[in-house]
């Protein structure tokens, strides 16, 4: 068990480092004027900006741990769903990205993420009929959204 305000100070501390990189490597990416492209659409305004936001919510959260007057404690989890976030994590960084349309294989990573966090052991059938439709219409909706944010508004080509 670790005290909720020490938590929160190191998980601040390590998002606001993640929203300087963020940052840096945004500002270090290629600038693709010798294209004749608008300044304004750099590939790395997305990932600065990005950046700029963690940083300002690390902020925030670690005032709020500082101002916080009780010391609540967190448990650290289920270490099977750790384990299968790991494992979900890997299978779709790995083994799906690239060998099968990216649509599908973020359909597959968010169906099966939400099935393995709202599962809930000993239900009856049609709780578990409803629980396999919400994973798998959760899914669809987030694979779809995600593909065509990235294929229409930052004109990236998915694998």
């Amino acid at each position: 068990m670790i005290p909720m305000k020490q938590a929160d100070i190191v998980t601040a501390v390590v998002l606001a480092a993640v929203g300087l990189a963020m940052l840096a490597g945004g500002f270090t990416m290629e600038r693709l004027e010798v294209r004749r492209i608008h300044p304004a659409s750099i590939p790395g305004l997305l990932p600065m900006i990005l950046g700029v936001l963690l940083f300002i919510c690390a902020v925030m959260l670690y005032r709020g741990a500082r101002a916080e007057l009780k010391d609540e404690v967190i448990e650290l989890g289920d270490p099977i769903r750790l384990l299968g976030t790991g494992a979900l994590c890997l299978i779709y960084a790995v083994g799906l990205i690239g060998r099968i349309p990216f649509h599908i294989a973020t359909f597959v990573f968010i169906a099966g993420f939400v099935a393995l966090f709202t599962w809930k052991g000993g239900s009856d059938r049609i709780r578990t009929l409803r629980w396999i439709v919400i994973a798998l219409v959760t899914g669809a909706i987030a694979s779809a959204a995600i593909s065509s944010l990235f294929q229409y508004g930052f004109l990236v080509r998915l694998p």
